[in-house]
Formats: C-alpha cells, structure tokens, sequence
C-alpha cells in the first residue's frame, strides 16, 4: 500500500507517518520509485503498537524507541515481549528503590508462588500503596492482599485467554497493552457496581 492508504487504514496523519519513519520507529518501505514507497500489513500493525505506546501507555518517542528495539531483539520471547509492552519489564530507566514493605511484598509474591522478575515495577508500586495505607492508619498487610491477588491471578488468565491464537508477535502486544490500559476503568466500574450491589445485599431495607 501507499504511505496514503497506510494513514488511512490506521488513522495516522501522513505527516505523523513520516516523522515516525525518521525518528525510526517505523521502518522503510520498499522503494517503488524517487519519491514514492511502498508499505504492507506488518508496517500496520507496527504504526498500531507505536499509536498504542505512545497513545495509551503515554511513553515519549524516545522511550517507545527503546521498547520497540527490545521487541525487536525478543520476537521469539512472547513472554519478554509482553512484559516489554505492558511495563512489566523496564527498558530505559532504572529501578526505583525499594520501599519499606518491599519485603512484604517479596514474601506475598513468593506464597502465591508467582513468577515475577525482582524488579518489576508493580513490586515497588503495591509496597509504596501498602505503606500509604498503614500512614492513614488502615491496618493491611499482605494477608489482605492474599484474597484480592488469586482474583487478579483470575482476571490475569482472562487477559492472557484474549491473546490465544494471535500469530503474529506485533499484534499480540498491540492487544495485550488495549486490553490492559483500556480495560482497567471498565474493571474498577465492576467493581463499583458490585460494591454497591453488595451494600444493598447486607444493608439495605
């Protein structure tokens, strides 16, 4: 296809598509004449990961630079690869240093029998909120968490399940980081509807 039907079946300006090919996150397409390019599905899918990187996970050019050249280097590693799309895996930046309940959360990770990297970033995150909550003077601790983490181990198999029998390594990033930024509000409404709906069951007349 032309560099015109190219922004048309994916929404992106032309002028958006050529600041992508020389920044290189997008890679040339087959040189049909002086001027003119031509490109195919997999420069589709690559404009789609990089709209959704930048779009909805928010990373500057720079930094989607970075995880696209990652990706490059894992094709064959779907399990890198999703970690690389989604944040699981850090590219660019350093760990941040642990918080105090880091080794709560170590000692959570490691009953639910969990295969998670040491320095995931949602590692630091549930310690910084379990530290919050103790401030606020909420008693939580990961016996708490242990209920809330075999449903998100649940809702996680869900996630994992929309991705079955997607081939091309591309795609399946692409949805598997739409799934996961995008969802996210319609699972925390759930959650709101069924805390309400539970509220009613034990307190309502």
């Amino acid at each position: 296809m032309r560099i015109s039907d190219l922004s048309r079946r994916s929404g992106v300006s032309v002028t958006t598509i050529k600041y992508y090919l020389r920044e290189g996150l997008l890679p040339p397409g087959r040189q049909t004449a002086a001027t003119q390019a031509e490109y195919d599905d997999q420069h589709l899918r690559r404009l789609r990961l990089i709209r959704a990187l930048t779009g909805v996970r928010g990373l500057s050019v720079s930094t989607t630079r970075e995880v696209l050249d990652a990706l490059g280097e894992h094709a064959g590693d779907t399990h890198t690869l999703l970690g690389l799309t989604l944040g699981s895996v850090r590219v660019g930046e350093e760990p941040a240093e642990d918080a105090p309940e880091a080794g709560e959360v170590r000692a959570l990770v490691e009953e639910l029998g969990w295969d998670v990297h040491e320095s995931a970033p949602a590692r630091a995150t549930l310690a910084e909120t379990l530290s919050t909550l103790r401030s606020l003077g909420v008693p939580v601790d990961r016996r708490t968490l242990l209920p809330y983490a075999r449903l998100a181990e649940r809702t996680a198999e869900l996630d994992l399940d929309q991705l079955d029998g997607i081939a091309d390594p591309l795609e399946a990033a692409e949805r598997a980081l739409l799934l996961t930024v995008l969802l996210e509000p319609a699972l925390m409404a759930l959650r709101r509807l069924a805390q309400e709906n539970e509220s009613a069951r034990r307190h309502a007349d």
